[in-house]
């Protein structure tokens, strides 16, 4: 198995665009890109010029590929516009029936009417919903850190408040029209959550809905990609933010991956959409993974360096990868030898 970090935060532009190779299928995973946050301390022009160029390398990197991931609709994971990327390909897409907020609703929505035009020769047509059980993927979850007390008191009203936002969200799943799967001559549109695929002696496996960060995170969810040949394993977490959930670091253990291609924290939102204890469940969660796991390499990149303090905030981690002799590294300091711009602006 061989795989190339495309683009990421670290490179100057957000995304965790990544592809993977088998002796049996190319993997092309999140191909999106977005320009950095307003408080990145670089110029407009900086951050337009390292979003251009990280759009030309990941377009160059889906020839390469015979099908896409996208793990959800945010902008650094899927190019809605750029439709010939997806040509030929077959797409593992984030379901946009369920487990999804208003938001990439709607964009899914736009971005699969745009490509039933233009490779299906057709106007996408929608189905009739029909009411189904939907499981709430919080009652899945059982992990919890027994340092946080505080937190723990809390975490039942939290949840409860969280149910009553997931009981509405679950009264608009079940009024939609359906976006089918679908399969043209030029592209397979395919929802994988919790599926298990064989390309050749390659296994390709995916989540269920994982939440975007914390318990009942109004951002909605997202799926992780497991790729498995020759006895080695690579995960790609998309968008776990730390990650912040118990279980997440848990599923991540057990899975005993070769190669960890894990999202960081929000180092840079601490004390606004990050709160002390989340960021602290972040900590400790990615330093178990440390030490319970043996892999070959873990990136620790997106949303990780958007601001210049983000090794220092989490230095706990990359002294403990340090004195366990741990391979764990941002995605610039793999491909290029360097380190995230962030720290050289």
């Amino acid at each position: 198995m061989e795989f190339k970090p495309i683009w990421f935060d670290s490179f100057g532009a957000k995304s965790s665009c990544t592809l993977v190779r088998t002796p049996d299928i190319s993997i092309l995973i999140d191909p999106g890109i977005a320009v950095m946050q307003p408080s990145f301390p670089a110029s407009d022009e900086m951050k337009i010029n390292w979003k251009l160029e990280g759009r030309r390398k990941i377009m160059e990197a889906s020839k390469e590929a015979d099908c896409v991931v996208i793990s959800h609709y945010h902008w650094d994971h899927f190019l809605p516009r750029y439709l010939d990327i997806y040509k030929g390909k077959t797409l593992f897409v984030k379901n946009p029936n369920e487990y999804i907020n208003d938001s990439q609703r709607s964009r899914a929505l736009n971005f699969f009417s745009q490509l039933w035009k233009k490779l299906g020769k057709s106007e996408i047509r929608l189905k009739k919903g029909k009411r189904e059980m939907f499981t709430d993927t919080a009652e899945k979850l059982r992990s919890i850190n027994k340092d946080f007390g505080d937190y723990n008191e809390r975490r039942e009203e939290l949840l409860r408040k969280g149910k009553e936002w997931f009981l509405k969200k679950v009264s608009k799943w079940e009024k939609w029209k359906i976006i089918p799967e679908a399969e043209f001559k030029a592209v397979k549109i395919i929802y994988p959550e919790g599926r298990e695929f064989k390309f050749g002696k390659t296994k390709l496996r995916f989540t269920p809905p994982l939440f975007h960060g914390i318990e009942y995170s109004r951002v909605g969810w997202v799926f992780s990609t497991i790729i498995e040949y020759g006895g080695e394993k690579l995960i790609h977490s998309s968008d776990l933010n730390g990650p912040i959930i118990e279980d997440y670091a848990d599923f991540i253990i057990r899975e005993k991956p070769t190669y960890l291609i894990l999202d960081g924290p929000m180092t840079y939102m601490l004390g606004y959409t990050l709160n002390l204890i989340n960021f602290r469940r972040v900590i400790e969660n990615v330093k178990r993974i440390l030490k319970k796991t043996k892999f070959k390499l873990m990136i620790w990149d997106h949303h990780l360096p958007r601001e210049k303090r983000f090794r220092e905030r989490t230095k706990e981690v990359w002294n403990l990868a340090e004195r366990l002799k741990r391979n764990l590294t941002t995605a610039r300091e793999l491909v290029l030898g360097k380190k995230p711009v962030v720290e050289l602006l």
